[in-house]
């Protein structure tokens, strides 16, 4: 099993594309034979609405605190080289990537698995906000994982998600 090192975790700024190449270079590996990937593209609708793009903010050095305790946990669940997580701020324009995920592994089944994961845990805990721009107005919106991961918890939106337990106890399965 691949060292943490071969993580890359970036927050990039506004403006700033995601080179895919780049990201999917790094993390290949003569001895594996599948690298698994995810775009999260902004689509051009919404319940009904125009979207006309995203916007994204965010406590950085929490998420990348986060997205550090999301790559540990899938390493101790699958045997991979290589992890990329990367997600874009401030505006996301219709078509483009504002996330980019991807695993690498000997076998097709670790990277396709871990990869799942990665971003399934990633819209669930990572401290990144993302505001829908409609044609005619805007809102913030929470991840449907954020608001699923409340409910496991216990909280019925009263007292911050600590009816049971937080996010960032020891004994949950990733913490931040």
């Amino acid at each position: 099993m691949a060292d943490e090192s071969n993580n890359v975790i970036e927050i990039l700024e506004e403006n700033i594309p995601i080179d895919f190449a780049k990201y999917i270079s790094y993390i290949q590996a003569p001895h594996c034979g599948a690298i698994s990937t995810f775009f999260g593209t902004t689509r051009d609708n919404f319940n009904g609405k125009t979207v006309v793009e995203l916007h994204y903010e965010a406590y950085v050095p929490m998420a990348v605190k986060c997205i550090k305790s999301i790559c540990s946990s899938a390493r101790s669940s699958w045997n991979l080289n290589g992890i990329v997580v990367i997600h874009r701020l401030g505006s996301v324009a219709v078509g483009e990537t504002s996330i980019f995920v991807a695993a690498s592994s000997v076998h097709r089944g670790d990277s396709l698995d871990a990869c799942k994961f990665l971003i399934d845990e990633f819209k669930a805990t990572v401290p990144i906000w993302k505001k829908e721009v409609y044609s005619d107005g805007e809102v913030w919106k929470e991840n449907a994982e954020f608001m699923d991961r409340r409910m496991d918890l216990g909280d019925d939106g009263m007292n911050g998600g600590y009816k049971k337990k937080g996010c960032c106890r020891k004994e949950d399965k990733v913490g931040c």
